[in-house]
């Protein structure tokens, strides 16, 4: 057998065994599965087809475990076969074009998704998620092989214990596809990663492909808006909803209704929305969305520590949490009583200021109050809490006051949004090399200044290293996660605008009077 039969035959194998992947995750059907081939077919530019091993593919679907069918073998493999046809270059973006491009020939189209979504919801909200969660990761739009690869673990403190992950599983770009995107002609659709358009979008170098992504329209406060998850999951059924409309991010008394609106439709769900200001806010301003998911952060679990009533609203339970950050939380029933009272926060919030606690509602015009608010759903009743945000700048700390100071940026310098504000640290993918260094020049008593990759460090491991005397090879890499834990809970405490001492405390109840 020549080595071009064998090429062909192994190619072969593996559009079978992708086929019969797509069988087991339920997203081919039986009727389905000459036509699936034959797309596949088309894309590999193959003019025939034989089956390599004679197994009728609806059985081998039912015989072998999801353990014998990684999905990340199978596409690697097909990959490979590209890339050594000539149709696709070696580069981790042009690869996930291509894999997605492959997905999204067994991806069911939009509307029997949604059709599916809604036949499950009439079952319970739960089943219908349950089942979107699962189609999003079989489908590949959510790599689970990539996200395993994420580092994570729990800090306890006094707050309770925060989760810390090292984020791995969004891919960097090489040389060459940058270069690539710098030559490319210049589009702007979709507008942003966020837009409906980007439903079977086939990407480009710059922006990713979207061939397997299906949205689950939703209607909150009358507007229609699309539900789905995000593709690098940094909690559990970590989703984002999103406005169909690409309009800007705005906190108003309409954001209050539709995040309740959310949750009545989503009971098991949070969902918040990032603030609207830069430094305080999310990465994309531009397009009106929130995050949410099944997952309980150490913020929800915090007790409120100082209860109040507001003159108007004393039906509504209302008090300060027990948080790094500046959280009063409002609670009832009735879910338009939270609704008016957000709202009635919110506005005193925008127009206060007090000089004493270094807190300005605008300089030069520039507004700088606003708040990051998170909605829920427990036992019947309706909670939101509403983080207290500030983006003033000075000449001191020019990328926010109430922001990771510079003496932090080695750990975190990124702006300190609603995952982090909820307790959960999402740091950059460098610190994962950088504590692997840092562990062995601990252990060999070297001096982290002597080292380009490290020397941004040294300061830390002089406060910390003086509390460790017993530092070993069994402990070293807990003593640095257990001290990155510390340095993110700094993190929150800068990014509070009223400081966990009692005259910060005090300066918190000054404002709370004036509502």
């Amino acid at each position: 057998m020549g080595e071009r039969s064998i090429v062909v035959i192994m190619i072969y194998r593996w559009i079978k065994k992708l086929v019969v992947y797509s069988v087991k995750a339920g997203l081919t059907q039986a009727e389905d599965i000459d036509y699936t081939i034959n797309r596949l077919l088309e894309l590999f530019q193959l003019e025939d087809y034989q089956d390599p091993e004679g197994e009728d593919i609806a059985v081998q679907a039912a015989r072998l475990s999801e353990e014998e069918l990684s999905l990340e073998d199978i596409l690697a493999s097909l990959l490979d076969y590209a890339q050594e046809k000539g149709y696709l270059e070696d580069s981790i973006v042009y690869r996930d074009l291509f894999d997605t491009r492959i997905m999204g020939l067994l991806t069911p189209r939009p509307s029997e998704v949604a059709a599916r979504f809604k036949k499950e919801y009439a079952k319970s909200p739960k089943e219908a998620t349950d089942f979107y969660y699962k189609f999003s990761q079989v489908t590949d739009y959510i790599r689970s092989y990539r996200i395993k690869k994420d580092m994570k673990w729990v800090t306890r403190t006094e707050y309770g214990d925060i989760d810390i992950t090292i984020n791995l599983s969004k891919p960097e770009k090489d040389p060459r596809a940058i270069a690539a995107a710098k030559q490319a002609k210049q589009s702007g659709y979709p507008k942003c990663l966020l837009c409906k358009e980007n439903v079977g979008y086939a990407g480009r170098v710059d922006h990713p492909a979207r061939q397997n992504h299906r949205v689950i329209p939703v209607t909150i406060h009358g507007q229609d808006w699309g539900f789905q998850y995000s593709p690098y999951v940094y909690y559990n059924e970590h989703c984002i909803v999103f406005n169909n409309e690409h309009v800007p991010m705005r906190i108003e008394r309409a954001t209050f209704r539709k995040l309740l609106d959310f949750v009545a439709l989503f009971p098991h769900y949070f969902v918040g929305s990032n603030a609207d200001l830069p430094i305080v806010g999310g990465s994309i301003l531009s397009h009106d969305h929130f995050q949410g998911g099944n997952y309980e952060f150490a913020m929800a679990r915090a007790a409120i520590e100082y209860e109040f009533k507001i003159p108007g609203f004393e039906d509504v339970q209302a008090g300060i949490v027990a948080w790094p950050m500046s959280v009063l939380r409002i609670c009832s029933q009735d879910d338009e009583r939270l609704v008016e009272l957000a709202d009635h926060i919110l506005l005193k919030w925008r127009g206060y200021s007090d000089e004493a606690a270094g807190i300005y509602a605008e300089t030069n015009r520039e507004p700088h109050n606003t708040i990051t608010p998170i909605a829920r759903k427990r036992q019947g009743v309706y909670e939101l809490d509403l983080v207290l945000r500030n983006n003033l700048t000075t000449e001191e700390h020019p990328l926010g006051v109430f922001h990771p100071h510079a003496g932090l940026h080695h750990i975190k310098k990124e702006n300190i949004g609603l995952i982090e504000v909820m307790g959960l640290a999402v740091l950059p993918a460098r610190l994962k090399d950088e504590m692997e260094l840092l562990s062995q020049y601990l252990l060999e008593g070297k001096d982290p200044r002597s080292n380009e990759l490290l020397e941004k460090h040294a300061d830390w491991v002089e406060e910390f290293l003086p509390n460790h005397p017993g530092l070993s090879a069994d402990n070293v890499n807990e003593v640095l996660q257990e001290e990155i834990g510390k340095v993110f809970l700094q993190v929150l405490t800068h990014a509070g605008v009223y400081k966990r001492t009692p005259e910060g405390q005090e300066a918190f109840r000054r404002f709370i009077q004036r509502l």
